[in-house]
C-alpha cells in the first residue's frame, strides 16, 4: 500500500542577482518571509466583504501531477498551487481563482498545493504568471478571489483510482467548475453512501462499493448536484459522463455541508484498459446547507515586486 500524495513540483522563484554568501542570505530572507505571517493572526480573521485576498504570487514549473491528482494540467496551462491553509486538505481542488497583478488579470484552476507558502501567497504556473507580470519579476503583489460557476471546459469525467476493487474504491472527479462538497455512491438497497475525501483529492469508500457499475452523485460547494450512471470498475480509465455540472436541467440546492476529510492509504494495482464511455445525467434532490467562514489575507514580508536575475531557488518543491 502507498499514500496517494503528489509532490512533483519544481519552483521557479528568481532571486536577486547576488554572488557567494549574498546569494545564500537572499535565499534565507525569501524562505523566512514565505513562512511568516505578521502577528500570527492572519488565518483567524474574516475575509473582506468582497471576498478578495491581497497577497503575493510567484511562479513554478509543474513536473508530473499536482496534489489534486488530475492526470494532466489544464490544456491552457493556467493553474495555481495554494498554501496548505487555502488548499484545505484538497477542499479547494477543481475551483478557480481570478488573480489580478501589475499587468493584468488571469483565471486559474486550483490543481496543486505549495507546502511552504504562507496564507495569501499563491504559486502560479509560468503561463499564468506571465499574464500578470514578467516572469523576471519573480515575486509580485496580487489580489485574488474564488470564481463562482466559472465556464466549464468539458462535461464531468470520473476516474477510478488504480488499485480499486470491489473491496476498496476511490473516485476522482474532474471538470466540476466549483470545488466539490460531497461525492456519494448509491448502495444496492437504493440509499446513498457518503465517500470521504482524501487530501490528494480522491473520494474513498474504504470498504468498497461492490463490482459496479456505479451510480454516483456529485454536489459542489455552490449547491449544484448531478447524478451519473454506469461508472465501471476500470481503474486508471478516465470515464466521460457526458454530464455538465451546471447549466440547463441541473439541480441547484443550498450549499451543502462539507464532509470530514481524511487520508486513507491506497493500494497499488494495474490500470484496466477498457475504453471510457459516455453517461446520461439524471438530476437529483437537494442537499443540506451550512455556512463556512474563511480566514483573511496576510501581508507577507518582502512582497513588493523586485527585478531579479534568472537564477532560481528550489522552494515549494515536493
Amino acid at each position: 500500500m502507498f499514500t496517494g500524495r503528489h509532490r512533483h513540483r519544481r519552483a521557479r522563484w528568481p532571486l536577486i542577482g547576488l554572488g557567494g554568501g549574498g546569494a545564500v542570505a537572499a535565499v534565507i530572507v525569501v524562505v523566512v518571509g514565505l513562512g511568516q505571517v505578521p502577528g500570527g493572526q492572519a488565518c483567524a480573521s474574516p475575509l473582506s466583504a468582497a471576498g478578495a485576498v491581497a497577497g503575493t504570487a510567484t511562479h513554478y514549473v509543474l513536473s508530473g501531477t499536482g496534489n489534486c491528482s488530475y492526470p494532466t494540467p489544464p490544456a491552457d496551462g493556467l493553474f495555481v498551487a495554494l498554501s496548505p491553509a487555502e488548499y484545505d486538505a484538497a477542499a479547494a481542488c477543481g475551483g478557480y481563482l481570478e488573480v489580478s497583478g501589475p499587468d493584468g488579470s488571469v483565471r486559474v484552476e486550483v490543481i496543486d498545493q505549495c507546502p511552504p507558502c504562507a496564507y495569501g501567497h499563491i504559486d502560479l504556473s509560468e503561463a499564468a504568471f506571465s499574464r500578470i507580470a514578467p516572469l523576471s519579476a519573480g515575486l509580485v503583489s496580487v489580489t485574488y478571489q474564488a470564481v463562482a460557476d466559472p465556464s466549464l471546459p468539458a462535461p464531468v469525467s470520473l476516474q477510478v483510482k488504480a488499485g480499486s476493487s470491489q473491496y476498496w474504491l476511490a473516485l476522482l472527479a474532474m471538470n466540476t467548475g466549483n470545488p466539490l462538497a460531497s461525492v456519494q455512491v448509491e448502495s444496492a438497497s437504493g440509499g446513498w453512501r457518503d465517500l470521504t475525501r482524501a487530501d490528494y483529492n480522491y473520494w474513498i469508500a474504504s470498504s468498497g462499493a461492490g463490482t459496479g457499475p456505479f451510480t454516483v452523485r456529485l454536489t459542489d460547494t455552490a449547491g449544484h448536484q448531478v447524478t451519473v450512471h454506469g461508472i465501471t470498475l476500470d481503474p486508471g480509465v478516465v470515464q466521460d459522463t457526458g454530464t455538465w455540472m451546471y447549466g440547463v436541467g441541473t439541480v441547484t440546492a443550498p450549499a451543502p455541508a462539507r464532509p470530514v476529510t481524511s487520508s486513507p492509504a491506497t493500494k497499488a494495482g494495474v490500470p484496466a484498459r477498457s475504453a471510457p464511455v459516455r453517461r446520461q445525467r439524471v438530476p437529483v434532490a437537494a442537499a443540506a446547507s451550512s455556512a463556512r467562514a474563511h480566514p483573511a489575507a496576510a501581508q507577507i514580508p518582502g512582497q513588493a515586486p523586485a527585478t531579479r536575475s534568472p537564477t532560481a531557488a528550489a522552494s515549494c518543491a515536493k
